[in-house]
């Protein structure tokens, strides 16, 4: 009971292989839209309402993009190399999309999900990574 309270992290790197995994397959789920063509069209639609040009290009870069770090969040297969992909897709979605980077009124979700890739910027897959079998680091 006393190491519950403590600051000593409890099973740090299976938390957050656990948090990763999760996060992974819900990017993929959320990636995948990319072969839906009636969805791909409602999000080219929004980018067009933006007056941006290429909007197909812009709405499948951006779903790709969710759907490339998903499976490697998932694997945990170059971590930070996907948590920097994903970063850069929410920011695209919370500044280009959503309400202009008000995070506390629209944009929560893909704020969690920059604030998620962030964590695995800075910590790494933690265990169960196909990292860790490459980069022959135990844990």
């Amino acid at each position: 009971m006393n190491q519950f309270f403590s600051p000593t992290p409890i099973a740090q790197n299976y938390g957050i292989a656990i948090v990763r995994i999760i996060t992974g397959i819900l990017l993929v789920w959320h990636g995948w839209e990319s072969f839906d063509a009636e969805k791909m069209n409602m999000y080219s639609t929004w980018f067009v309402e933006r007056k941006y040009s290429n909007p197909q290009i812009w709405a499948y870069s951006g779903k790709i993009a969710e759907l490339l770090a998903g499976i490697s969040f998932t694997l945990g297969l170059f971590t930070r190399l996907a948590s920097v992909a994903a970063i850069a897709a929410f920011t695209g979605v919370i500044f280009l999309l959503g309400d202009k980077g008000k995070i506390f009124q629209g944009d929560q979700h893909p704020f969690l999900f920059i604030l998620l890739a962030v964590v695995f910027l800075f910590t790494g897959p933690g265990a169960m990574s196909a990292d860790g079998l490459i980069f022959k680091k135990k844990i």
